[in-house]
């Protein structure tokens, strides 16, 4: 009994001691970055490394750091995809393949980062919702980006999908997690059927910033200008700089 009542008390002893040196009120997190959207690229080379050398190869810097902005910022596994896909271009065509971002003309670098840049802060909370399988109920929302691209904003609601004591699958339309959705339209003509629109889901949303909003994207569903193949075309045609 008393062997067991001093287990009891280093159990008790143990618990109040984890409890100060790890569980200590560190107060309310801040949901803003006390910075511009530039500063927040700037500050995120794991990630946004090529980002930031595309945004000073197009000039778009001081768009970026204006006042209220929405980035969606694509990662830089979507730009390499889209360099990967122009180096097989040119392995194919028999030219020398790209070594360097600053080998791409400056004018295909704005052309495309511009679909991503809109000239006011959207939330996800103020972004109607999108059924890609039901765009005439739930259509999202038109929009024109900074370069003049039509494209589409929309919040997809997920199902909550559960099984009953049967095994049997229960589904709970639009009672699941949120999540934004960016998509380049390609034919406004016939939205809602296949091949229309390129959609590309959000991974991080809502980043507030000093000047506006970054929504991040999810590098594994999004190539760099919406279709890498579109982006190594452009590129190719406009011409490859190459260096003496």
């Amino acid at each position: 009994m008393i062997h067991l009542l001093l287990c009891c008390s280093v159990f008790v002893g143990m618990l109040t001691s984890c409890q100060n040196q790890y569980f200590e009120d560190s107060g309310i997190h801040d949901p803003f970055y006390g910075g511009t959207i530039m500063d927040f690229v700037k500050g995120r080379p794991d990630i946004f490394d090529s980002l930031y050398r595309v945004i000073q190869l197009s000039g778009l810097e001081s768009e970026l750091n204006k006042e209220n902005v929405t980035f969606f910022a694509p990662g830089d596994a979507s730009i390499r995809q889209s360099i990967y896909m122009l180096n097989q271009l040119l392995y194919e065509l028999g030219q020398d393949t790209v070594m360097t971002m600053d080998q791409v003309d400056p004018a295909i670098w704005r052309e495309y980062l511009s679909m991503y840049i809109y000239g006011d802060v959207y939330l996800l909370k103020d972004i109607p919702q999108i059924d890609t399988l039901n765009m005439n109920i739930y259509p999202g929302q038109g929009f024109e980006s900074l370069g003049g691209h039509s494209m589409n904003l929309g919040v997809n609601y997920n199902d909550v999908v559960s099984e009953n004591a049967n095994g049997q699958e229960q589904r709970v339309k639009y009672a699941g997690y949120r999540q934004l959705f960016i998509s380049y339209v390609r034919d406004v003509s016939n939205i809602g059927q296949f091949g229309a629109m390129v959609n590309s889901p959000v991974a991080t949303s809502d980043i507030r910033t000093l000047n506006g909003v970054i929504h991040a994207l999810e590098y594994r569903r999004h190539e760099f200008g919406f279709d890498a193949i579109d982006f190594a075309l452009s590129a190719y045609t406009r011409g490859i700089i190459y260096k003496n």
